[in-house]
């Protein structure tokens, strides 16, 4: 029922994003405006009370219960685990986005500071550490958990619809979980195609900077299509081969991508805007984790942070699960601070070295940035490339980088979508994998086609609103299964201590008996 229903959805969303494209986007924009304009508090207030609940459950007192139970042990190394759930998590975006957001904050600076001015560039840093900061991760690691702890620790079939047990008690199973995993497959299938069509556009761009192959609708079409199969070979080979395999590769060409940034850019400047970054932006945390502009009528809050919310709390199904199932044996302390805090650092580190040397190459260097921005977010990187010593070879690695996180992200996502539109636990059937593959394309060609950036921003935003409110509930669910586990485990350990102390008593009062029965021996004798 769920795949059919959502499968229906997703494909009403393609005919009339495709047969309907200035209608489509214009109803969207309208729909965001109420949105944006009603409830755009909701997404800021819900993913800080996210950040703080995580926050204490790994260093409060459920942080050594471990997904699985007290036995369990990972299935992937360290290293693996932390390459596969960074690539499904942030991969194409981080790419995208490394230069261009912020010369674009730059430009156009929140919090009313002018532009171009170095208060402005700052500003750009700081609000680019925090949009792909603690919170994101924050967000995938609360689903993440919950999904994982439902499913390895109280035999779950991977749903988000299960995490709400303790909530709706056998509804979970009834017409209210198929509601909820519909909306949640729906909004994953959404989310997941706004992500490769940033990431269609960005290799297009790259290809027109390369090869000088003009980035026409057709050429971005083409990149679906070669996508497509190579994302749905990944697929079929399963995480342990294909995912695995892609993802550790892809980290590894990331690193030696941002090795080579860092090298050749202004290296010191980049170490300087890293240090100085981190500490206004955990100084401005809370500040920013709760800023709107009620009285300004500025819609930078909107463009940026409250899109940037919806975004990943609509990936979020999706990343919580992939992790999910990647996760048995991890405590939660393990857990929270390997999918929130490690990832977090090394995204820092990411935009230090791109967002940093694109700051200082329009500053202080010859590189306009500025005007190629004008042209579009996704030239960004390539003209920083242009001013750069190597040029062709870093826009060829970016190229090779952004294919294999493209592939990446598509094959966890086309996984986790069968997985979580089938009510057995287990690995999905190869046809339904087949069926969200193509669907997720035709997602990502529809929503292009119909607007490019705008409807794609649009309609993220959108369909993430129903689960942020669900995020909500899955805090109570998630405080409550946990509550019982260390409740029946301290239980489970007095037991034990006192099953000891009982023994240490019998063993004492035995000894003690030998040793009068030999004292009274000896005094007989």
């Amino acid at each position: 029922m769920v795949f059919r229903a959502s499968i229906a959805l997703v494909l009403v969303l393609v005919l009339l994003a495709g047969f309907a494209p200035g209608p489509f986007n214009t109803v969207v924009q309208s729909v965001l405006a109420d949105v944006i304009r009603s409830v755009g508090w909701l997404y800021l207030l819900v993913v800080f009370l996210a950040l703080t609940f995580l926050m204490y459950l790994a260093f409060g007192r459920f942080g050594n219960l471990r997904i699985g139970g007290e036995d369990a042990e990972p299935e992937f190394s360290r290293a693996s685990w932390m390459s596969m759930l960074f690539a499904a998590g942030m991969g194409i975006g981080l790419v995208f986005w490394g230069a261009a957001e912020p010369i674009s904050h730059f430009t156009k600076p929140p919090e009313g500071l002018a532009p171009q001015s170095m208060e402005a560039a700052r500003a750009s840093m700081r609000y680019a550490f925090f949009h792909w900061g603690l919170h994101p991760w924050a967000i995938y690691a609360l689903i993440g958990l919950a999904m994982a702890w439902f499913q390895f620790n109280r035999n779950g079939r991977g749903l988000v619809s299960d995490m709400l047990q303790p909530i709706i008690g056998r509804h979970h199973r009834g017409w209210i979980g198929t509601v909820v995993n519909v909306a949640a497959v729906v909004a994953t299938a959404i989310g997941v195609a706004t992500t490769l069509g940033f990431g269609t556009i960005q290799i297009a761009a790259g290809i027109e900077r390369v090869f000088g192959l003009q980035a026409t609708v057709a050429v971005q079409m083409t990149i679906i299509a070669v996508a497509f199969v190579l994302y749905m070979a990944s697929t079929a080979s399963g995480v342990e081969r294909g995912v695995k395999w892609l993802s550790n590769f892809n980290l590894a060409l990331a690193a030696l991508l941002a090795a080579i940034v860092l090298v050749l850019g202004p290296t010191g400047f980049i170490f300087d805007t890293f240090t100085t970054t981190l500490g206004s932006y955990l100084n401005q945390l809370v500040t920013m984790s709760l800023r709107m502009s009620p009285f300004s009528g500025s819609t930078w809050v909107a463009d940026w942070t409250i899109f940037y919310w919806a975004w990943w709390i609509s990936w979020a199904p999706f990343v919580g699960s992939f992790i999910a199932r990647i996760s048995r044996g991890r405590s939660v302390r393990e857990f929270v601070i390997g999918v929130v805090l490690a990832p977090t650092v090394l995204g820092f580190f990411w935009f230090s070295i791109f967002g940093g040397t694109a700051l200082w190459a329009e500053i202080f260097g010859d590189a306009n940035l500025v005007q190629a921005l004008g042209n579009g977010y996704e030239t960004v990187l390539f003209t920083l490339f242009d001013s750069m010593p190597m040029p062709l070879l870093l826009s060829c690695v970016a190229l090779v980088l952004l294919m294999i996180f493209f592939v990446t992200s598509a094959d966890s996502a086309v996984l986790v979508l069968a997985s979580m539109s089938t009510d057995e636990a287990g690995d999905p059937p190869l046809k339904r994998k087949l069926a969200w593959g193509v669907a997720v394309a035709l997602v990502a060609a529809a929503l292009l086609l119909a607007g490019g950036l705008d409807a794609l921003q649009g309609m993220i935003t959108i369909a993430a609103l129903p689960f942020a409110l669900l995020m909500v509930l899955v805090m109570v669910s998630l405080y409550r299964v946990l509550d019982e586990e260390y409740t029946r485990e301290r239980r489970q350990a007095q037991r034990q201590r006192r099953m000891i102390d009982a023994w240490i008593a019998r063993e004492m009062a035995a000894q003690e008996e030998t040793q009068a029965e030999a004292a009274r021996a000896q005094d007989q004798g």
